[in-house]
Parts: structure tokens; sequence; C-alpha cells
């Protein structure tokens, strides 16, 4: 399987995990509505950017090693800056209902560095998406209700499956994975 599908599959699981874990914070209905459309879109996504074969498509090339470690040292960032942060939010801000939107923005902001570095131009959007999800997600938080931050947390994951369905699209030159 190529670096490209690879990151399309992790990207879509990343999406189904927020989804189906933010699910249960929203009100009625919807935790039900929201599973089920995110498994569907999940199903749909996978075919499409993973299973699929794509006719003509070209192979993209291995990624650098500099790719590599900028891909490594944001994972690392990333997975030091979730505990790190949850603790800040939760102990010294008191404000637990934000834990979740600043999971959002740090998993945002862990793809910036990947458009320029696999020279890949979708994660720039899918990176400031993200974090605009998480910033308006985490003051309609404060300012309404929590349960904007699950909204928050379902909301990412749609756009992350939507992003991966997008890069994916038919036609789009990868030059690396």
């Amino acid at each position: 399987m190529s670096g490209e599908r690879i990151g399309s599959l992790i990207g879509a699981i990343g999406g189904l995990v927020f989804i189906l874990v933010n699910a249960g914070g929203l009100p009625g209905a919807a935790p039900l509505v929201a599973r089920c459309l995110g498994v569907a879109a999940f199903a749909f996504v996978v075919w499409y950017a993973v299973v699929r074969p794509r006719p003509g498509a070209v192979e993209a090339r291995p990624p650098t090693r500099r790719a590599m470690r900028v891909y490594w040292i944001c994972v690392g960032a990333m997975a030091l800056a979730i505990p790190v942060g949850a603790a800040v939010v939760n102990n010294v801000l008191d404000a637990p209902e934000l834990t979740v939107c600043w999971v959002v923005l740090v998993v945002g902001a862990h793809f910036l560095p990947f458009a320029k570095a696999f020279d890949a131009p979708v994660f720039a959007p899918l990176a400031w998406t993200l974090v605009g999800i998480a910033v308006v997600g985490g003051a309609l938080t404060l300012a309404l209700d929590e349960q904007a931050a699950a909204w928050t947390a379902v909301l990412a994951g749609a756009a992350l499956l939507a992003y991966v369905a997008l890069g994916s699209r038919p036609g789009r030159e990868t030059r690396a994975a």
C-alpha cells in the first residue's frame, strides 16, 4: 500500500474516531445519526481513497528523509501537546469542557508543516479548517453550552473525512505521499 493510501487511511480513522467518541455529547437522536453517518462516510472514504483502483494513477514518490523527520516531529509534538494542554485546560483553567476543542486545535496545527514537507497543498486548508473549527467551537462552548464541544469534535471528524476524499480525487497530481 502506498504512503498516500496509508495517510488517507490514518486520516479517515482519525475522522471516524472524532465522530464516534464525541457524538455521545450531542442531544437527542443526534448521537445515533452522527455515528451512523460517520460510519457510512468512513466506509465510502476508505473505498474511495484507499481501496478503489485508480486507472492511470502515477504512484507517488516515497517521502524524503526530511519529510519523514517533519512527520515524526509533528506527531511527537502532537502526542505531547494533547495531554499537557489537556492538563492545563482541566487543572489550571478549570475548563474541562474545552479539552476536546484543544485536541482538535492540536490535531489541526500538526498538519500545518505537512503541506510543505510532503509537497501536498491539501494539508494547509485541512490544518486551518481544523484550527478554525477548534477556535469557534471553543468560543461557542464558553459562550453558549458545553454541547458545542461535542459538535466541534464531530464537525472536525467530518472535515477530516471530507479532506481525505478531496485529496483522493481522480486527476489530482500527487508529488509525494
